[in-house]
């Protein structure tokens, strides 16, 4: 998949700094997350943590409700950092692909991606709220 036909995302700087941070630690045990969140880093539109393109977009922490389109379920999930990861809680790691797919997304987009098992998925965002 090319970085042309993957949608515009926007990370908040102190958000983008300690994604970074956390695909780095955690490659020898999450590679191929790490490795997804680390592109998705790289290619995001990185603005102040205050600044007003990050309203509508999801963030850590924000409650996001999606369409996984293999399956066609509607989801919801708040979008968590590792060691808060719950799924009977619908607490979802930015570590996982569905995670990691959906940090800086809008409500609307829609983006394809790759499990570590080399399926190909894709997910649209219904709705954000914090």
């Amino acid at each position: 998949m090319s970085d042309s036909v993957l949608p515009p995302i926007v990370i908040a700087t102190d958000e983008a700094r300690r994604l970074c941070a956390l695909a780095n630690s955690d490659l020898a045990l999450f590679p191929c997350a790490s490795i997804f969140l680390t592109r998705e880093v790289n290619r995001a539109n990185v603005v102040p943590s205050d600044a007003a393109d990050l309203s509508g977009v999801v963030r850590m922490g924000s409650r996001v409700r999606y369409c996984d389109h293999k399956t066609g379920d509607v989801r919801d999930a708040v979008l968590v950092y590792l060691y808060e990861a719950q799924i009977p809680l619908q607490r979802l790691s930015v570590l996982t692909p569905f995670g990691a797919a959906l940090i800086g997304l809008s409500v609307g987009q829609t983006i394809e991606f790759q499990t570590p098992a080399h399926e190909a998925r894709s997910l649209t965002v219904l709705g954000i709220s914090s």
